[in-house]
């Protein structure tokens, strides 16, 4: 699916930053490694790069990792591209600094579990996890993501999945979105920011 979604020249979420990402440069500590999980086009980590940590950084369909590695170029930095299915990922192959999972709701519950499981595997103690993505009142905006509400998140749902974390900040809120045409209009977000303790 991702792989057709992705087959054309443009960009389907833009070449720029998630704003969310843009208002978490306190979190960005050049020199710091970073993992971005399902980044699709390459948005996000061609601008955490930009930032002078060093990327990692995975998706599943091959045409949105060219894509990403072009952004790159066209950037003049360097991100080390896989192409990979999350599902089977190696959470523990390597630990980072920083790992940031932005608009990743295409898991259902059970899926989810594991997914969250395996973030909070691929964090160095003391590190930081930044995810963002909608709450069930996305469903009737319409404006992206899925359309499944056992995908959202809530803050009860992501407070209780990272109970184990220090959560820094945990935010849900309605805002514009103008992200190409994968994400438009009024959305309905949520934002986490939490720390692996020692």
């Amino acid at each position: 699916m991702w792989e057709e979604r992705y087959a054309t020249p443009e960009y389907l979420f833009g070449k720029d930053p998630s704003i969310f990402i843009t208002e978490k440069t306190q979190y960005l500590k050049a020199g710091q490694s970073a993992l971005v999980v399902a980044d699709g086009e390459g948005r996000n980590s061609v601008f955490i790069a930009q930032q002078g940590l060093n990327v990692s950084a995975m998706d599943g369909a091959p045409n949105a990792v060219e894509k990403a590695k072009a952004l790159a170029q066209e950037h003049a930095v360097t991100v080390d591209f896989q192409v990979a299915d999350i599902m089977t990922w190696d959470w523990d192959a390597v630990q980072y600094d920083l790992v940031v999972g932005i608009f990743i709701q295409f898991s259902g519950p059970d899926s989810r579990i594991e997914v969250f499981e395996g973030l909070k595997r691929c964090l160095k103690p003391g590190g930081v996890l930044l995810l963002h993505g909608y709450t069930p009142e996305q469903i009737k905006l319409g404006t992206g993501g899925p359309p499944f509400v056992e995908n959202m998140y809530t803050e009860k749902l992501l407070a209780g999945s990272f109970a184990d974390f220090e959560i820094l900040e945990l935010t849900a809120y309605q805002r514009e979105v103008q992200e190409g045409r994968g994400h438009s209009g009024m959305s309905a977000l949520i934002d986490l920011v939490a720390r692996k303790r020692p």
